[in-house]
Parts: C-alpha cells; sequence; structure tokens
C-alpha cells in the first residue's frame, strides 16, 4: 500500500499540475457602454473605413495581440458587404506621429485619410486582460473555474474634419469550469505560457464590435475624390469594391470651409462645398477605381470630392 500512496503524496504537494478532467462548456458574457444602433440591412455603396494600427495601455505586452485582432477586425467588417476596410499601411505617414496621450488624434489624420477616398478613421485599443482562477479549498481533486477577462475600445471618426461619432468600451468575460488535482496558478505566468488563450478573446473582443460600427457609420456620408485626368476620362479613386456601378451619376463638389465653436473653438465639421457638376461611370480600373466622363456642368480638379448623385 505504501507504494500506492507515493504518487498521491505527490500530487497534493507539487501544488502546480495542470490535468483536465472534464472541463465544462465556456460561459460567455459581455457587458457594454454606450451601445449603438445594429446595422440595417440592405445594400449599396461601400464606406471605406481606415482602420489605424491598434493600440495597447500595455507597452511591454508582444504586438502581436493586436495586430492579428486588427487583421480579424478588417476581414470581419469586410465580410459585411457595407465596409471597405482599408489598411493604413497604403497611407504614407507614420501613424505613431499622430499619437497623443495614447489615442489618435482624428483631425491630424483625416486630411492624409480623405485623399484615399476614406470616409471614416478606426482606432482599436487593449484596455486590459486578466486571468482570474478560483478553486475549491478543500481536497486534493478541486473544482476550478478560469475567467478570462478582455477590456477594449474602440473609437470612429469621421475623415471629414476629424470628428468622432462612436467611442465604445467593451468588457468581455469567457468562463470556463474544469477539474484540477492540486492546483496552483499565477495569473502572470499563465498569460506568458498561454498567450493563444489571450490571443483568442481579445480577437472575440473586438470582433463584437462589428455591428454597432455598421450603425455608426450611418452618421458618415459616403464619398470618392477625383484621382486624375486623362483627355476626356475622370479617374475615380472609388470603383467596383466601393459599390459604384457603371452608369452611376455622381456629384462632384469642392470641399466646404470647416466650421469652429466660437466658445471653445472645437472643430464643428465642414459645411457643403459648391457642386460642380455630375459625372457618369463608364468602366473601371486598378483594384477599386472608376473611369467617368463628365454629365454636367465644368471646372473640376483632382480631390474633387464625389458622391452619389439623388
Amino acid at each position: 500500500m505504501k507504494w500506492m500512496l507515493l504518487p498521491l503524496s505527490m500530487m497534493m504537494f507539487s501544488g502546480c499540475s495542470l490535468f483536465d478532467r472534464r472541463p465544462e462548456d465556456p460561459r460567455r458574457i459581455v457587458r457594454e457602454e454606450n451601445m449603438a444602433a445594429a446595422a440595417k440591412a440592405g445594400q449599396g455603396p461601400r464606406k471605406r473605413v481606415l482602420v489605424l494600427p491598434f493600440l495597447d495601455a500595455n507597452p511591454a505586452r508582444s504586438p502581436e495581440f493586436r495586430e492579428k485582432a486588427r487583421q480579424a477586425f478588417m476581414m470581419d467588417l469586410n465580410k459585411t458587404g457595407q465596409v471597405l476596410a482599408v489598411d493604413s499601411n497604403e497611407l504614407k505617414s507614420d501613424p505613431k506621429k499622430f499619437i497623443a496621450n495614447g489615442e489618435y488624434v482624428f483631425k491630424d489624420y483625416a486630411a492624409s485619410a480623405r485623399n484615399l477616398g476614406v470616409s471614416a478613421l478606426l482606432e482599436g485599443k487593449i484596455i486590459d486582460l486578466k486571468v482570474k482562477r478560483s478553486a475549491d479549498n478543500i481536497g486534493i481533486i478541486r473544482k476550478l473555474t478560469t475567467s478570462f477577462e478582455a477590456v477594449v475600445r474602440v473609437r470612429l471618426a469621421n475623415a471629414r474634419g476629424g470628428r468622432e461619432v462612436f467611442n465604445t468600451t467593451k468588457t468581455v468575460t469567457i468562463e470556463q469550469d474544469g477539474t484540477r488535482v492540486g492546483e496552483r496558478v499565477e495569473t502572470d505566468q499563465y498569460i506568458r505560457d498561454n498567450p493563444q488563450v489571450l490571443m483568442v478573446i481579445v480577437k472575440d473582443a473586438f470582433l463584437d464590435f462589428t455591428p454597432q460600427i455598421i450603425g455608426a457609420l450611418d452618421k458618415i456620408s459616403w464619398e470618392g475624390r477625383i484621382a486624375a485626368f486623362s483627355g476626356d476620362r475622370v479617374y475615380l479613386n472609388v470603383g467596383r469594391q466601393s459599390g459604384v456601378q457603371i452608369g452611376d451619376l455622381l456629384r462632384v463638389t469642392e470641399d466646404g470651409d470647416d466650421v469652429y465653436d466660437p466658445e471653445s473653438g472645437g472643430h464643428i465639421g465642414r459645411v457643403p462645398g459648391r457642386m460642380k457638376g455630375t459625372l457618369e461611370v463608364v468602366s473601371y480600373f486598378g483594384t477599386d477605381g472608376a473611369v467617368a466622363v463628365v454629365h454636367s456642368g465644368a471646372g473640376f480638379k483632382e480631390n474633387d470630392r464625389v458622391e452619389f448623385y439623388q
């Protein structure tokens, strides 16, 4: 009998075994702040959203967490058929120079983004990551509950002036019950040893924002820009992927003036610019460009704003 007791005694005093027996299904809990309206059904123009490199409140954490979450979020937005997520790598500017106090200064980034035909700027940030574990205090074989918590934030701003239209913090918690033998775990060590678990919950937390982002984009109008001229052809930086169809009429306007609050000095927005005329789409070019001819008006210039004629 003594030789049978030896392995049992070793399990009692090792205090760090991680042998699973019958883990139960995880329970997912989501707490919301500033819930936006869900996306409306229907098809139409796809608004371009420039997705900036995700930020992290903890600079010591691996950047792999936020970059993989950003790529997954962009894919999820594109799947909706209502958004064309644009990677910020398409801009020549270094995003870091637009960061102040741990977040992007949208109004400073807006001018560069508009040249890409972008309607909105999106920032994602990891606020906190936690792992909490609790177990029965008595017995060798214990019921253990593990809670994985991610606190993330998403901000969305209009590319015309950089005015913020969405700012929501979300806390996502996944709980899982299981049975452990002689369990003792340090949270920080667990995060270091199991980065894939935290990667999954960070992705999951950001993907939960997709319907809210679609809803928030209702506050922002679709637009494109004139990219170049060649003879009687006008080249636009929006095309098939952005929802432009051959035969569409597009209204051309110049940028309006910025309006600022006289008391606070804060930027309110831009007044509509002067309408110059209309263009008719006749073909496509490149990845997401369109070719148009003048339908009415004159005096068009590069970077003039185009929008669907209604």
